[in-house]
């Protein structure tokens, strides 16, 4: 089993130290203490979250779930509003401050258990991308 040093695996996770520790503390990663008291991170952890996993042939590291889709505006955020009206919703997710609506079906909404303080990704799939110097 190879074990990363805390830094190593957050620089993989492309996430601060802080954080990572953090996620310790909180157990949303598992960590072996060594002897002297340090953590040491799992590979099969960091594939875990990443949503990687080795090639059975060659060995390398290849997408899974989401991240094997093609789209990569993939914008991790929080729900801070579900409206509902008929067969639809508007959900509503906070991205680093900015806010990204969407028009799902209610049953898909209710299938992903979306609601208010709940962590969703919004991917965006765009033939075209304008940008406006601000």
């Amino acid at each position: 089993m190879e074990l990363l040093k805390v830094q190593e695996a957050a620089r993989l996770l492309r996430i601060s130290y802080p954080t990572l520790k953090q996620w310790i503390y909180r157990r949303k990663i598992k960590s072996i203490r060594t002897p002297g008291g340090h953590h040491r991170i799992p590979r099969n952890e960091i594939d875990r979250i990443t949503g990687t996993r080795p090639s059975p042939k060659s060995g390398d590291r290849r997408p899974t779930g989401l991240n094997a889709i093609s789209g990569r505006n993939k914008l991790l955020g929080t729900v801070t509003e579900v409206v509902y009206d008929g067969l639809l919703a508007q959900v509503t997710i906070n991205v680093g401050g900015q806010q990204i609506t969407s028009i799902i079906t209610r049953n898909a909404c209710r299938d992903l258990g979306l609601k208010k303080g709940v962590r969703a990704i919004a991917l965006i799939k765009a033939t075209e991308v304008m940008v406006i110097r601000a």
